[in-house]
């Protein structure tokens, strides 16, 4: 058969915003000022983490692998994107589209999980404070780190291997990036095996932490409304507000993108297309440059951290 002979391809075709040359030249400069934001952003909570001891504890050691996993994933696809603006060719290999799309789910999977750890973290500083101790040890904390980083590399692992042996009938992507979705769309055969895959996928590390999430706050809200001064409630909140800011903004996009009505993909629409690549990239670029300005400025600590990292440097 004819899509035998396609199933080795050397290399792929991004569209992209190829009909919209003036935008690509807009969102050049637009994302890469975000990207120096977010290097500087989340590499110097990262290094404030590291260096204060105050910020030893379960949520700052969540939180600094959640700034190391921003970075990863801004890496893995907009230094690329950049490039590809401003080329005419637009072109990736076969082996780059898999390593790009390996990485890219890797590290979505990864945060996933990851901010489930950190919603039952909180949950259990502020609903079991006594105990919190005992069940946020060192072991068990790095073995949680650990294991959301395992369940977003195996996840990855297996889909794009299932996605990257499908023949495809030809090789131009509809899309900035390898993006799952979009190079599954390019297969000439029946991929209802992918789609299992990626539902069980979605639903144990995309629904299930946040299940999580939404179980974890219903009892911190509860908990915080049964406090009786309102310093004390104002105190529980802001030890939380900021992580269940980053899980709206994050769970808010990615649920939007994936979960929104089949109907509307079949439009075939260059303005709806345009929309659904603009939304991938806010997803890809503004969850992380959010996060370190959440955090650095709705937390006390952080702030402290900063402000004694400025004075150590002035000293020297």
């Amino acid at each position: 058969m004819e899509w035998e002979n396609q199933t080795y391809l050397e290399e792929f075709f991004l569209k992209g915003l190829s009909g919209y040359p003036g935008l690509e030249h807009l969102f050049f400069v637009l994302i890469l000022i975000m990207y120096a934001v977010i290097l500087v952003g989340n590499g110097t909570l990262i290094i404030i983490i590291i260096f204060d001891s105050h910020l030893h504890t379960p949520m700052y050691f969540f939180l600094g692998n959640l700034s190391f996993l921003d970075i990863c994933f801004t890496t893995s696809s907009i230094p690329f994107t950049l490039v590809s603006f401003l080329s005419e060719r637009k072109t990736i290999s076969f082996l780059g589209c898999a390593v790009q799309m390996f990485l890219g789910l890797a590290m979505g999977t990864t945060e996933c999980v990851l901010l489930g750890m950190m919603a039952f973290d909180r949950y259990v500083a502020i609903c079991n404070p006594l105990r919190y101790p005992l069940i946020m040890s060192k072991s068990s904390y790095v073995t949680m780190a650990t294991g959301s980083w395992f369940s977003g590399v195996a996840n990855s692992a297996v889909q794009t291997a299932f996605v990257m042996r499908l023949p495809f009938c030809g090789n131009v992507i509809d899309h900035f990036l390898c993006e799952i979705l979009a190079v599954m769309k390019m297969a000439c055969t029946d991929i209802s095996g992918n789609e299992f895959i990626m539902l069980v996928a979605t639903t144990l590390f995309t629904l299930m932490p946040l299940l999580l999430i939404v179980i974890s706050y219903s009892l911190i809200i509860s908990s915080i409304l049964n406090i009786r001064s309102a310093e004390g409630r104002s105190k529980a909140f802001s030890t939380c507000s900021a992580h269940f800011t980053v899980v709206i903004i994050f769970y808010g996009t990615i649920l939007f993108m994936y979960m929104k009505p089949k109907s509307k993909d079949k439009l075939g629409t260059d303005d709806l297309d345009a929309t659904d690549k603009l939304i991938s990239m806010f997803y890809g670029v503004m969850t992380p440059l959010m996060n370190p300005l959440i955090y650095s400025l709705r937390n006390k600590d952080v702030k402290e951290a900063i402000k004694n990292l400025k004075q150590r440097l002035l000293g020297k």
